[in-house]
């Protein structure tokens, strides 16, 4: 699929006007203060000066083999949603605070158009933490971490982070999702600020103790929470007992946790 070529939904790209961060806090303002006609060009003025960003982000999901009009699409729901809920009073650019916002939109569009099985009550978890997490993020201009997620669904943290990982790909921290020609925005900016570091640390610390495990014990956490499937249904699928397969996710369990 070419993301090079030069029109994307009717939009040609190689036209794209980029605005400046004054420019953009002018808009942003004007769409706060203005007169009604003042509001509805600086916001269509706003949305236009940013279709650049979506460009950019939908970039990254060049390998899923997606009609990139579709995520183009997508991707400008998800900007204007940054646009409508952007709280101008904070010290944060828009790209900042935009980026997540689309990337958001876009995966969520992946994961429902998901070709790949996931149980319906760890894909119910993911959603609901998305939409969680969306919400936090349009009220303190930053993601959230896992800490505050779990805690707002009242679910143990170990839970949403498999739910989260079984829905989308892994991704590098250095990996950039925007560049304006001067200012690179890479994912691991998107982590929160130094107040978060030891939440994400926690949560980089789950994934590394889950590869401690043997074979056997991930292939069980694997049918049990990536699949939903019951521990009978493991049993018979492993060839092993039940109890079998409640002692060894629970060793299993127990040793991420002491990991950690």
């Amino acid at each position: 699929m070419n993301y090079n070529k030069v029109e994307i939904c009717g939009v040609n790209t190689a036209r794209l006007p980029v605005l400046s961060e004054e420019r953009k806090q002018q808009l942003l303002k004007l769409m706060r203060e203005g007169s009604p006609v003042q509001q509805k060009q600086a916001r269509e003025e706003m949305i236009n000066g940013n279709l650049r960003l979506v460009l950019s982000v939908i970039q990254r999901f060049s390998n899923r083999g997606e009609n990139p009009d579709d995520l183009f699409q997508v991707g400008c729901i998800g900007l204007i949603k940054a646009i409508d809920h952007f709280n101008c009073e904070k010290d944060v650019k828009f790209s900042t605070y935009g980026v997540p916002m689309i990337i958001g939109e876009v995966r969520r569009y992946l994961r429902d158009y998901n070709a790949v099985r996931v149980s319906r009550s760890m894909r119910d978890t993911a959603y609901r933490a998305m939409q969680v997490k969306e919400r936090l993020t349009a009220e303190n201009n930053r993601e959230p971490s896992v800490e505050e997620i779990a805690r707002e669904l009242d679910l143990p943290k170990e839970n949403v982070v498999i739910a989260l990982e079984a829905i989308v790909e892994p991704v590098s921290l250095y990996e950039p999702v925007f560049s304006d020609g001067t200012d690179t925005i890479y994912v691991m900016d998107q982590l929160g600020d130094s107040n978060n570091d030891r939440n994400w640390m926690d949560e980089l610390a789950l994934k590394d103790a889950i590869r401690s495990l043997n074979d056997r014990e991930k292939k069980i956490l694997s049918l049990r929470f990536f699949r939903g499937k019951t521990q009978i249904e493991v049993a018979d699928e492993i060839g092993i007992s039940q109890a079998q397969v409640s002692r060894l996710e629970k060793a299993a369990l127990n040793k991420i946790k002491k990991e950690l």
